[in-house]
């Protein structure tokens, strides 16, 4: 058996724009009929949402006979919680608050194996299709993908940096932490955060790196794709389905 490609990684480095959807309900039913809508990349997250890698492990199981690329979002940058994932089968990571370039050396080295990193070797996992890939150990590598989440102040003053470690293979804006950082938090509207969302996008495109980005505002992710970002989230299934259930009861009782 052949390891499976990444279709994701592929697009991003090729300049090809992904459309993504942000996924916080942890369930796997919620994940599958998302997994057919259409988008070419959604967000399984477990930093700000219920999920655990449990739950992303059936997620991952639902969502895999669709043309979609699931993303895993760890709840922090933890050797043993990158672990878990990859071994799930997990290919792309989104690791949060990565701050300068020695935490974004640190993602890296979890996701990879001795002697380049410290990934811990296991010959029996679904990665593998449970000892069944040829050479998993030694190409592992070529067909995973990682991208770091810078989400402050800090992080951008570190942005080239961050974006020049090897390993590293894309660059992630997140605009709500962002906003905090800033001094702006809940307004991520703000022209000082959209200021500095757009001069981050156009430094991560000038170091050679995609850039992404999350927005449930529709114009303001047009924005941001013509800024240079290359994935781009445009919508959070919780708040689609809480502002489409409210949008509905709106039209009988006004």
């Amino acid at each position: 058996m052949q390891l499976p490609q990444n279709a994701f990684k592929r697009a991003i480095l090729e300049g090809r724009q992904q459309i993504g959807l942000w996924c916080s309900l942890p369930g796997s039913y919620a994940a599958e009929a998302l997994a057919g809508a259409g988008y070419d990349w959604m967000l399984l997250d477990t930093e700000h949402s219920p999920g655990d890698p449990l739950t992303i492990l059936a997620q991952l199981q639902a969502v895999a006979p669709y043309p979609v690329t699931p993303i895993v979002r760890p709840a922090s940058n933890d050797a043993v919680l990158i672990k878990r994932l990859l071994d799930f089968g997990a290919q792309t990571l989104l690791i949060p608050y990565v701050q300068n370039a020695a935490e974004a050396r640190a993602a890296v080295s979890a996701m990879r194996y001795p002697p380049e990193g410290i990934r811990g070797v296991s010959g029996v996992t679904r990665a593998t299709a449970f000892g069944r890939v040829a050479n998993y150990g030694k190409r592992a590598h070529e067909e995973l993908c990682l991208l770091v989440q810078i989400e402050t102040q800090e992080a951008l003053d570190n942005l080239e940096e961050i974006a020049a470690v090897e390993g590293v293979d894309g660059v992630f804006i997140g605009p709500a932490d962002l906003a905090a950082s800033l001094g702006c938090i809940g307004e991520p509207a703000n022209p000082k955060v959209v200021s500095a969302i757009e001069d981050g996008i156009r430094r991560i495109r000038a170091c050679g790196k995609p850039a992404g980005i999350l927005t449930p505002d529709t114009a303001f992710a047009k924005r941001c794709m013509e800024w240079g970002t290359t994935f781009t989230s445009v919508g959070v299934d919780a708040t689609i389905l809480a502002r489409s259930a409210e949008a509905l009861l709106k039209q009988f009782r006004g």
